[in-house]
Formats: structure tokens, C-alpha cells, sequence
């Protein structure tokens, strides 16, 4: 729970300090080329989902967004994996940092708008935030140890299946052979 509260925070605060900074310093809608046009930050307010889809609809990601604080908060207490705590620490502080700008930008409570800034147009076609890289790296790492069937405590799952097939495989088990001159006898309490 450490590393998921550490994640969480020091990516809440990231998000939160750099979107404090692109408004501060840019104008909405002006572009800066980083790294020979490699990145660009392009401050953009986006009122919806990913690529402004559902733009009208904005509340229900407040909720939505709400809900899974909410359930990794109470989720955490399970987590027994560094590893795991990662995850749901990158995607904690990613939900956070995006629910916060729904909650206090403009245009009103529960519908503002999220700030994005940076873009990488050769690479996704999109304008994207400090929160949306974390929610995504958390899903890439969700995925990855679910395919590896690695569990909350960071031990392989072993599915009973798999262990059926694996012992069919071996074959009958054979019972142990018993051996007559290394059992002790029976004392019966009259020396010979």
C-alpha cells in the first residue's frame, strides 16, 4: 500500500504542477515544438474522453472517475505486490489528477474541462496529460501481468486446469512401496 500511495501521489502531483504551468505560461491552442517537432505541447481543454469523444457528457466521467477512486481505495488492502501496487498506484493518481480538473475548472463543477498538452503526432494522433500517460501505463502493466497470471501477491496463479492436465500427463500415481527391513517391529514388553 506504500508504493501505491507514493505512486499515486508523486503522479498527482506531476500532473497537477505541469497542467498549473501550460496554463499559466500559454495561451489555449498555442504550439511549442520540443525536441526538433518529436514532442509538441499543445495546450488544448478537453471536455470529454479520450480524442474529446463524448464531449456532452462530461459528468459522467466525473462519476465514473469518482467510482474508481473509490474502489482501488478500497481495493488496496488486498495488494500484496510491488508490482501490483505500481499499477493501481499509477492509475489512482491519473484518475485523480483528471477528476481534479473536472471538478474545479471551468466550465462548472463535476463538467469542467481537463487540461491536455502534450502530443506526439508521429506517434498517436492525439493531445494527452501527465494523468493519461499513467492511466495508460497502468493498463499496460495490467494487461501484461494478467498474461503472465501473476496475482495480487505477486506469486504465478496456477489455474486448477492447468494442474489436472499436468498431473494426467504424469500418469497414475504409484503408491509408495512399503519395506519390511527398515519399519521397526513390534515390542510386546517381554524381553527374549
Amino acid at each position: 500500500m506504500i508504493i501505491l500511495a507514493l505512486v499515486a501521489l508523486g503522479i498527482y502531483a506531476l500532473d497537477q504542477v505541469s497542467k498549473y504551468l501550460v496554463v499559466a505560461n500559454m495561451a489555449e491552442g498555442e504550439i511549442v515544438r520540443v525536441l526538433n517537432g518529436v514532442l509538441q505541447l499543445h495546450f488544448v481543454r478537453n471536455p470529454g474522453a479520450a480524442f474529446s469523444l463524448a464531449s456532452g457528457s462530461t459528468w459522467i466521467f466525473s462519476i465514473i472517475a469518482a467510482a474508481v477512486v473509490v474502489f482501488i481505495i478500497w481495493f488496496a488492502r488486498r495488494i500484496r505486490s510491488l508490482t501490483w501496487g505500481l499499477v493501481f498506484g499509477l492509475l489512482l493518481g491519473g484518475v485523480l489528477g483528471n477528476l481534479t480538473d473536472r471538478l474545479v475548472r471551468e466550465p462548472s463543477f463535476g463538467e469542467g474541462h481537463v487540461v491536455d498538452f502534450l502530443s506526439t503526432p508521429w506517434l498517436i494522433p492525439a493531445i494527452y496529460n501527465v494523468a493519461d500517460m499513467s492511466i495508460v501505463t497502468s493498463m499496460v502493466i495490467f494487461m501484461i501481468l494478467t498474461i503472465r497470471g501473476i496475482g495480487l501477491d505477486g506469486e504465478k496463479v496456477v489455474d486448477a486446469k492447468s494442474v489436472k492436465a499436468t498431473d494426467a500427463a504424469a500418469g497414475p500415481e504409484t503408491p509408495p512401496v512399503a519395506s519390511t527391513h527398515d519399519e521397526p517391529k513390534p515390542h510386546s514388553g517381554i524381553a527374549p
